[in-house]
């Protein structure tokens, strides 16, 4: 039998999905929002429809029902980790496919979770729910600054404050609250210290209830503003014996909740101590899971249909081995000297290839990347023998990789993942603000040497705006002609990139004078 199901998703997550099911004879149906008309995910779809929003629970169910899908997945984001959404699936008699809906409740509630850890004897750090300004001060009292306060529902980062003094605990409280009431409609907050010298790691799991296995760990220490960067596996930072202690506790939590679909269990890692503490468990695919999928050969999308449609997890711990290392980098449409974003038009794309990578996009040429959306718009995933080729693949993908239209993160990630904590491994959650003004300054140095080519070889001034293209071309005649030095190969690079820009900083400055004329 042949099932449809509906990817209740957009962009690159959207395009992941549906090239699993239709490798694996499974019909994709999709959703799209009005601004999403032309995205690229709907190229990957059977059939679709347009919805008001991708948050409308009752009206993207009624789509599924009307376009005849059996089941829903829901990709990350969004919906993907909402029990009422699961629960009005399952009222269609659709297939959800995910967790059942009392076991995503308890997941996503952090203060439920670090209870349920607590029982199996799985390390927590200490923690308490804040009610008023007073318990944060209280616990403070007893562990010291910094302390950090947290959302108890929902994550990426909402509803999250650092606090290092008493003077900042109000407003810290405050507006915390707020965030996670907007955010997540749950207002309550939870306090626990804040670890400097901490590592993320966390461990996939897949369940049918009764069998549950992992698939080993990732580390997503490379974090902004708790959103995470870069990630790789397996965790370059802990020993063989260290590994073993993570991989048992994680899959005791998924055991004790009789786990059922694909997971993620996170911990904090002491680097100072050497201690994991848990800290919470995703209930859904999480967007580092390509890693994972390298170095394990196996497809958790497929798994998780399977799970879902079937019941069973035909898979054994003892089946399943790891080989190599994989890094993953996302690329975000921001300007990587500031971080602002920076929607607009892709006017040319080019993937880089070879051997080891793999590259997950929602994008093409002549997509717009809208600011209505999370501005991530691809992931570039290099797999090697081991973590130095792995590492060397990245880099290379990195100065492969042609995006304009948009500037992107790819200038920074690639002083990121070059720079001497990254190598080493010694990074913490703390390294990307830590080191962001250093990689920002040298992508601002490399931009300025540029600009100062680009305006020997272009020769621009006002008097030559209106012989633009024509320009244009004769300095692609001359570069073509000559023997192209390195320098000036960049410089023709940076040119290319810039070219859009500028023109629109013509277009907009003949405007002003055409206005300005009409007025006299």
């Amino acid at each position: 039998m042949t099932f449809s199901i509906l990817i209740a998703n957009r962009g690159e997550i959207a395009i992941r999905i549906a090239r699993t099911l239709t490798e694996n004879g499974f019909k994709p149906l999709g959703i799209y929002e009005p601004e999403d008309k032309f995205s690229l995910h709907r190229k990957y779809l059977i059939e679709d429809a347009e919805v008001s929003s991708y948050l409308d629970i009752r009206e993207i169910v009624q789509v599924a029902v009307e376009l005849g899908a059996d089941g829903i997945h829901p990709g990350y984001g969004f919906l993907s980790e909402n029990p009422e959404f699961a629960r009005e699936v399952i009222r269609k008699n659709l297939v959800f496919i995910g967790p059942p809906p009392s076991v995503m409740a308890l997941a996503e509630d952090k203060i439920a979770s670090k209870i349920f850890a607590e029982k199996l004897e799985i390390p927590t750090l200490p923690w308490v729910e804040v009610k008023t300004p007073d318990d944060v001060l209280s616990f403070a009292k007893t562990h010291g600054y910094p302390v950090i306060v947290k959302a108890a529902g929902g994550g990426g980062g909402r509803g999250t404050r650092i606090i290092r003094s008493e003077k900042e605990v109000e407003s810290a409280v405050k507006v915390a609250r707020l965030e996670a009431e907007r955010s997540f409609k749950d207002p309550r907050l939870f306090v626990e210290p804040y670890i400097e010298k901490a590592k993320h790691i966390e461990v996939q799991i897949l369940g049918d209830g009764d069998n549950i296995v992992h698939l080993f760990e990732r580390e997503c220490s490379v974090q902004r503003k708790f959103q995470k960067v870069v990630e790789e596996a397996p965790s370059p930072s802990i020993t063989q014996s260290e590994r073993e202690k993570l991989l048992e506790y994680a899959v005791s939590f998924a055991k004790g909740l009789k786990y059922v679909n694909a997971g993620t269990i996170e911990f904090l890692f002491d680097v100072k101590n050497r201690e994991f503490y848990f800290m919470e468990m995703n209930t859904r695919l999480q967007v580092e899971h390509p890693v994972t999928e390298m170095i394990t050969r196996r497809d958790i999308v497929k798994k998780q249909v399977e799970i879902a449609f079937y019941s069973a997890l035909d898979l054994k711990q003892s089946s399943i081995s790891r080989e190599g290392h994989a890094i993953e980098a996302r690329i975000y449409a921001e300007n990587p000297i500031n971080g602002e974003l920076s929607p607009g038009v892709i006017k040319r794309y080019y993937e880089p290839g070879g051997p080891g990578l793999r590259i997950d996009s929602g994008v093409a040429e002549g997509i717009q990347v809208s600011s209505k959306y999370d501005p991530m718009i691809s992931k570039v995933i290099a797999w090697g023998y081991d973590r130095n080729i792995a590492l060397n693949r990245l880099t290379r993908a990195l100065r492969e990789y042609v995006i304009e239209g948009v500037s992107t993160n790819i200038p920074l990630l690639r002083h990121l993942i070059n720079s001497p904590r990254f190598i080493d491994a010694s990074y913490t959650t703390c390294f990307y603000e830590e080191e962001f003004n250093v990689f920002s300054s040298k992508v601002a140095e490399e931009t300025r040497v540029h600009a100062v080519i680009l305006a020997t070889l272009i020769e621009y001034d006002d008097k030559a705006a209106s012989k633009y293209t024509v320009k244009s071309s004769l300095v692609q005649n001359v570069l073509r002609s000559e023997r192209v030095s390195s320098i000036k190969r960049h410089a023709w690079y940076y040119y290319v990139n810039l070219k859009g820009m500028l023109e629109r900083g013509y277009s907009s400055k003949r405007k002003r004078n055409e206005e300005r004329g009409s007025h006299r």
